[in-house]
């Protein structure tokens, strides 16, 4: 079985603002990921790269199709179960890290990056302890750790958001550019933590721009364009 499969989805968008124009985006998406590979996702901006990372998520609805990811032993079709289905699949089989950080008022960092773990009911002391491994791992300052990250650089909230987003040891792992605006040292974490969780038999679709990093991660490529549609 594989562990996300995707098939004839579709995805128009309805422009309410405009008196309801309807803006068809993707036609007919179908491609599948094994558990230990990783797809990237390749094509020009604007030709739906992230909009289909947000239908396997399940924050867009798609109009046609199947996305069925793997939990356990079953498949589970994100583009046909209600809401709290799709909740309980992202906490149990389904990551998504992308390059923005959603601060939180008065959490510390290390919280931050803990609380999926605690929220899939790791203890919270051995939670804490993999998150700040795992902060370490980013080279984010220890003296940072207690502090919350709404007031940190860019970069330094970036590598927040890595850490909680690889931290989880998600059967299905979705990345949105998690290299952009990283210095060589935390690019090479980010493709150490990807070939680990590709070894533990993680499915990974990837969008990544930058050549090397793409190249030392992916096992194949799925170029986007053949699925736009023309504007």
């Amino acid at each position: 079985m594989h562990a996300l499969e995707l098939s004839g989805v579709t995805k128009t968008f309805t422009m309410h603002l405009q008196g309801g124009l309807r803006l068809p985006v993707l036609r007919d998406v179908s491609f599948s990921v094994a558990p230990g590979q990783c797809v990237a996702l390749t094509g020009p901006s604007g030709t739906g790269k992230s909009s289909i990372l947000k239908l396997i998520y399940g924050n867009y609805r798609c109009d046609e199709g199947h996305i069925l990811v793997r939990q356990g032993e079953t498949a589970v079709d994100i583009a046909a179960v209600p809401p709290r289905q799709i909740l309980s699949v992202r906490q149990n089989a389904l990551g998504y890290v992308t390059q923005f950080l959603r601060a939180v008022p008065r959490v510390s960092a290390l919280d931050i990056v803990a609380e999926p773990l605690v929220m899939k009911a790791v203890p919270r002391e051995d939670a804490t302890a993999r998150a700040a491994a795992m902060l370490k791992r980013f080279n984010v300052p220890e003296r940072l750790w207690s502090l919350p990250p709404a007031t940190f650089s860019g970069g330094e909230q970036q590598r927040i958001n890595l850490a909680r987003g690889l931290l989880p040891e998600h059967p299905v792992l979705l990345l949105d550019e998690p290299t952009a605006s990283l210095d060589a040292n935390n690019r090479a974490v980010v493709i150490d933590i990807v070939r680990e969780r590709k070894r533990q038999g993680a499915a990974i679709v990837a969008i990544v721009h930058d050549d090397e990093v793409r190249e030392a991660i992916s096992d194949t490529n799925v170029d986007v364009t053949k699925f736009a549609v023309a504007a």
